[in-house]
């Protein structure tokens, strides 16, 4: 399994990456947090496309970073969303709340 990260590749553009789930997601919400507070831009990306695998931990993850922008004063759009964390977040009735960019 490949190891997860959060990354911030240039201003305001984070990459979310590896595997997604219960052993990954506290530490990937701490540093997600920390980052988006932390960034000087007005508006955040995450950009999902080098996720490998997710659970609905991977859906959690980003509410927790709409959360975080919404209280830095940021906007955030969530980009490349893989298949399968689209058909949990279409379970689970989160693509009508997800900012997904179009």
């Amino acid at each position: 399994m490949s190891r997860a990260a959060i990354t911030e590749q240039s201003a305001g553009l984070f990459q979310l990456s590896g595997v997604l789930d219960f052993l990954s997601g506290p530490l990937l919400r701490k540093q997600g947090g920390q980052l988006i507070a932390a960034s000087q831009a007005a508006s955040c990306v995450i950009d999902c496309a080098a996720v490998d695998k997710s659970s609905s931990v991977g859906l959690s993850l980003l509410l927790a970073f709409m959360r975080d922008a919404q209280v830095a004063g940021k906007s955030l759009v969530v980009r490349s969303m893989p298949a399968d964390m689209r058909e949990i977040a279409s379970v689970s009735g989160l693509l009508d709340v997800l900012p997904l960019e179009p």
